[in-house]
């Protein structure tokens, strides 16, 4: 996250304020040197020497320690290596609240960390022909995670490139050429190079799949001059299309093995971002979702709740916040529309909980979304309306589990499967 105007007095006093409201303390005066010394990027060593203080002192009294107080003060994991964000997010608490809408930017304060994957994604983006695969259930918060990481590759002077396959005509993913010339176009336009497509795309002698892997390997990885980072969100969308399915797949894979052995092609580092299992027939030697960092996002736990909620300034107890979670799990994109509307006083939580699943409450447009997604899916909506309808766990066709998982209405028992929420299971009882 990058704000110039985030200084050391600023950070100081957001984790002074945080210690104060949660514990009701002050953070003590070696703590506050533990703290501004690894602002100024020293190690435990540094510190030791500078402050006359024991090294296992400072490491394992003071600094671990602080790090703890500080996670249960910020409601999310901190640690010497990510403090400096967490600080700025906790500061920047006072940011205008605005209705959520999509994805969260890269540098939003409302963004919450999901127990070290950022960390981790970034250390796999600065390794040679990278890839990185992101899992979950809509509104679950991939692309907010896409976006961050292509901020992080950014600010390491890589050249980075956003697509998102659900903005791609259905006629195109019907064919693979036109998907790849699709592709190929859209990364050229995103660095702002010159089309060469027609110079590069030779159709009598080589396949799609061969043009589109030169026309990168001689043209656009040239151009790029350094590091390269393809970020495809929605490739979801190319597993209903059974006729172009491993030959798109299949070129990915390719791409990722070539990063291996080829100076050239371990300029690229791939973000793939899909809903729950890749359900396709792949050979596993040209699947890209066994290869690679996988990462699978899950709901927020009460912690990062905590932390969320505070974001939004709503100091609830332990207690309010299970009653909200009792309704709608984890789920993050609801986490953030719930305190929206509880922040900003259009709702109070005893009405929230009294009508949260009425049309009239605060996830009417949410839910008749869902609504209409499932108008023209008979199959889905009759599987849907078994699990809500059921007192226990259900084992149904697979490909329906899939696709309602997918959409995020349901979870995995084992093999089985539930509502996701009670919001779900609430509204869905009701309307189907």
């Amino acid at each position: 996250m990058k704000n110039v105007q985030f200084d050391w007095p600023q950070a100081k006093k957001a984790a002074e304020k945080a210690v104060q409201s949660h514990f009701a303390e002050n953070l003590k005066d070696v703590e506050i040197l533990v703290l501004q010394g690894a602002w100024e990027g020293l190690t435990y060593e540094d510190m030791a020497e500078k402050y006359h203080l024991s090294l296992n002192y400072l490491r394992s009294d003071v600094g671990s320690k602080l790090w703890k107080k500080l996670s249960e003060a910020f409601g999310e994991t901190v640690t010497k290596t990510n403090f400096k964000e967490a600080l700025q997010r906790i500061s920047s608490a006072n940011t205008e609240i605005i209705f959520p809408s999509g994805s969260l930017p890269a540098n939003s304060p409302f963004y919450i960390e999901r127990g070290g994957l950022e960390s981790q994604c970034y250390t796999t983006l600065d390794k040679p022909g990278s890839l990185i695969r992101i899992k979950a259930p809509r509104l679950m918060g991939k692309t907010s995670l896409v976006n961050r990481i292509l901020d992080y590759g950014q600010t390491l002077g890589y050249r980075t490139v956003y697509l998102d396959l659900a903005c791609v005509e259905g006629n195109i993913l019907k064919d693979v050429d036109k998907l790849l010339r699709w592709l190929c176009f859209q990364v050229t336009r995103g660095l702002t190079l010159e089309n060469k497509l027609k110079i590069y795309w030779d159709t009598e002698i080589l396949g799609s799949n061969d043009n589109c892997t030169g026309y990168f390997e001689d043209y656009i990885l040239p151009s790029v001059d350094g590091t390269l980072v393809l970020a495809l969100d929605t490739i979801d969308r190319i597993f209903y299309h059974p006729a172009i399915i491993g030959d798109f797949f299949g070129m990915l894979r390719s791409w990722h093995e070539k990063g291996k052995t080829s100076a050239s092609w371990q300029n690229l580092r791939l973000v793939l971002a899909h809903s729950t299992e890749a359900y396709i027939p792949l050979n596993i030697n040209r699947s890209p979702f066994n290869a690679g960092f996988p990462v699978e996002l899950t709901e927020f736990t009460p912690a990062q709740s905590k932390g969320l909620a505070r974001l939004y300034k709503l100091g609830y107890t332990g207690e309010d916040l299970e009653r909200i979670r009792s309704i709608i799990g984890g789920h993050p994109y609801l986490m953030q529309l719930t305190f929206y509307h509880l922040s900003t006083g259009q709702v109070t939580l005893n009405e929230l909980l009294n009508n949260y699943a009425g049309e009239t409450g605060i996830y009417r447009d949410h839910l008749r979304e869902y609504l209409d997604i499932l108008s023209d899916r008979a199959a889905e909506r009759e599987a849907l309306k078994q699990i809500v309808t059921a007192d226990k766990a259900l084992e149904l066709d697979s490909m329906l589990m899939y696709k309602l998982h997918s959409l995020g209405l349901i979870e995995y028992e084992k093999d089985l499967v539930v509502p996701r929420s009670q919001l779900y299971r609430a509204y869905f009882n009701r309307v189907l």
